[in-house]
């Protein structure tokens, strides 16, 4: 491992340009000097190492006071929750908000202490001088900013101390708990602080609650428990300016008030659901047997699965185990993966989803729909259904299901199925009003005089203006019904097609630009390649016409009766 050595706060080289645009693990070992004190970075850099770290690891030594706010999670984690500004760790330029504390050494460098609990952190922030190295893990995506949880019942009661726990269980509780005097086999432990508990302890609490609220209330699992149990750091003088991450603390609070309504998918806290209907209940992914027998005690009969299994895999997921246990507890487990954040794989995809959903439905199932976050596949399947198969307007469905379950479905993705499924039993060109919005897009020269036609400006007779948005970009925009149309531009005059969209010859040898509003919805949909086009195009969200409603209907039962869930269970 090599050596890095920089002079104190004069140096022309910031020791965070060594890692612009690097990896910061792929450096080996070095000492770098801020303000004449040490900070030793550290990273593995070659099969011989003495520090075993996987490539998300790190290892860096600081001076106290370490000047690191930790917090405490639900799930056991100790993470760094803020930076002191100036402090010897913000100075180390690696450390960030979000990464898990993982081992600790003690003053003297020697013996690394593996950070399990609160109360293996308290001889580091104890002590008042001297270095420790510390090995944290960098999390694979961003620490989100995020509004706390609303605090239920149990948070209040045992997160914040006014409840104490009683115990005669030892291997809960924190590491530097120790009784004064060794007792009897039946001695008890009382606890008047949620942080003195392990992860065990945490997750007999979460499953307490959880069982106690399927008893008293069966439609809905309880609110997820408060993320962070504790906040904690050593003692310093004054309270300093914290920052988290890149924010100063005002900065931080005006990014939490910006974020209320956004949802982030926390998998630590288990499978999450909701009822909708006396038949249908949509949520997150199932993640061990435990869970499948927690569906089967409400009900449950089938399983909807979204979830592709390179995602279950990515997520540690055993489907095996879990498919043998719905066999177990006689739940039909059906598997049909959608890309996730994919608008275009869900539009194709959703008419034989929600076909597969009435066809269980129809056999008297009672079904849980999930996909892994249980935010947008899932409950988007849901709406469909209530929109196509009950007649219920988009809007309506969209906010029943969003008012029973937090979600962020794709709606312009049902929008734009549902236009296909009526295309699917059309004859002709669409009756009715317009169903896409179409700016299209020409890229010329500045100056010019440009004009759209074609067969939508009355059969190529009344040519429309198009308005210059600076540079040599011009734009028209029309509102179409779905169905194939040829067009061209006026260019001062001469009549031309656009290079930057799809062209096509029609009978006489013209080249004009043809544009495809809309599809048709298949029973096995192709997953065709995107043509390039400069053009962009837009669903449009309305009431439906009495005839178009009849045409959905009749489209979307023709779907459902053409498949067969029982083809998609596993064997």
């Amino acid at each position: 491992m090599s050596n890095l050595q920089l002079s104190g706060c004069r140096t022309t080289t910031p020791f965070s340009s060594l890692f612009h645009g690097k990896n910061p693990f792929s450096i080996g070992r070095g000492n770098v000097r801020f303000c004449r004190k040490i900070v030793r970075v550290y990273a593995m850099s070659s099969n011989d190492s003495n520090f075993k770290m996987n490539l998300n690891e790190y290892m860096v030594t600081l001076e106290k006071p370490l000047g690191i706010r930790f917090a405490l999670s639900a799930d056991g984690k100790i993470f760094v929750h803020a930076l002191k500004k100036g402090s010897n760790a913000e100075r180390s330029r690696i450390i960030l908000v979000g990464d898990t504390l993982k081992k600790a050494s003690d003053s003297s460098g020697g013996k690394f202490t593996e950070i399990k609990d609160f109360g293996d952190t308290q001889m580091m922030l104890t002590e008042k001088t001297g270095s420790f190295s510390l090995i944290l893990e960098r999390p694979f995506s961003p620490f989100p900013i995020q509004q706390p949880h609303h605090l239920s019942d149990l948070d209040i009661l045992f997160n914040r101390g006014r409840m104490p726990v009683a115990t005669w269980n030892k291997n809960i509780l924190a590491s530097n708990l120790k009784m004064n005097s060794e007792g009897g086999g039946n001695t008890g432990f009382v606890v008047f602080s949620s942080k003195f508990l392990t992860s065990q302890g945490w997750e007999l609490l979460d499953d307490l609650n959880g069982h106690a609220q399927l008893q008293s209330q069966k439609n809905i699992l309880s609110p997820p428990m408060n993320k962070l149990v504790c906040i904690f750091s050593e003692e310093g003088p004054g309270d300093g300016d914290w920052a988290h991450g890149s924010f100063p603390l005002e900065e931080y609070i005006k990014a939490l008030d910006r974020s209320k309504g956004e949802l982030y998918y926390n998998h630590s806290l288990g499978m999450r659901y909701s009822k909708i209907t006396e038949q249908i209940y949509v949520g997150s992914c199932i993640q061990k047997e435990a869970d499948v027998e927690t569906l089967s005690d409400v009900g449950v009969t089938a399983v909807l699965n979204f979830q592709s299994g390179i995602e279950a895999e990515n997520w540690g997921i055993n489907y095996k185990s879990i498919n043998e246990s719905c066999q177990k507890f006689n739940i039909l487990m059906i598997n049909y993966p959608i890309r996730d954040s994919d608008s275009f794989d869900m539009r194709k995809k959703l008419p034989f989803s929600v076909g597969l959903l009435l066809r269980l439905l129809k056999k008297n199932h009672r079904v849980f729909v999930t996909c892994t976050t249980g935010f947008d596949r899932s409950p988007a399947c849901v709406i469909a259904y209530l929109h196509w198969m009950t007649d219920t307007p988009l809007h309506a469905a969209y906010n029943f299901v969003t008012g029973l379950h937090s979600c962020r479905p794709d709606r312009p993705a049902i929008a734009w199925a549902t236009w296909d499924l009526i295309a699917m039993v059309e004859s002709g060109s669409h009756d009715g009003p317009a169903t896409h919005a179409v700016t299209f897009v020409w890229n010329g020269h500045e100056g010019e005089d440009v004009s759209l036609v074609g067969d939508f400006t009355g059969n190529w007779k009344e040519p429309v203006k198009a308005t210059h948005k600076g540079g040599s970009r011009f734009e028209v925009d029309i509102r179409l019904s779905q169905g194939k149309y040829y067009y061209k531009f006026i260019i001062n005059g001469q009549w031309r097609h656009s290079t930057a969209s799809p062209t096509e010859r029609d009978d006489r040898g013209n080249v004009n630009n043809i544009i495809t509003v809309g599809d048709t919805a298949s029973v096995r949909p192709s997953i065709q390649q995107h043509q390039k086009d400069a053009n962009i195009m837009k669903v449009i969200e309305r009431a439906l016409t009495e005839n178009e409603r009849f045409m959905l209907a009749k489209a979307a039962r023709c779907v459902a009766f053409s498949v067969c869930p029982i083809r998609l269970s596993p064997k």
